[in-house]
């Protein structure tokens, strides 16, 4: 017979710890699941991170840049930017070298110890 301690301890072991930087500098350790196919902008989302309404406004669809953060850590963990993205980083605002969109970044049990930095919201 499987202990509950055993389940809650299988469950755990699906989680990863993100650093995710709010737009008012506070810094945020979260638990972010790795079997639920969810993306950086969900987990953020998820912790009410961002104001309602700021972040993920097209749905993770790269389809605007409101999920827009900084990788501090890992860059060379996630995958490549996809044409869709780089378009939109292209054309938005506070764009640096280490800018991704969160809803393009898959949670994976690699990217343990992840640290962000949200964007600044669009004017």
């Amino acid at each position: 017979m499987t202990s509950i301690l055993n389940i809650l301890l299988l469950e755990d072991m699906s989680d990863i710890k993100i650093t995710i930087i709010d737009r008012e500098g506070e810094a945020h350790v979260v638990d972010a699941p790795t079997d639920m196919n969810m993306n950086l902008m969900e987990v953020v989302r998820s912790y009410e991170l961002a104001a309602e309404g700021t972040i993920g406004i097209c749905g993770g669809m790269a389809m605007c840049a409101s999920c827009q953060c900084y990788i501090l850590n890992f860059e060379h963990m996630l995958p490549e930017q996809s044409i869709e993205e780089e378009d939109m980083l292209d054309q938005a605002f506070f764009v640096e070298d280490n800018s991704r969109l969160s809803c393009q970044i898959p949670i994976t049990e690699e990217l343990d110890g992840l640290e962000v930095k949200l964007a600044p919201e669009a004017p």
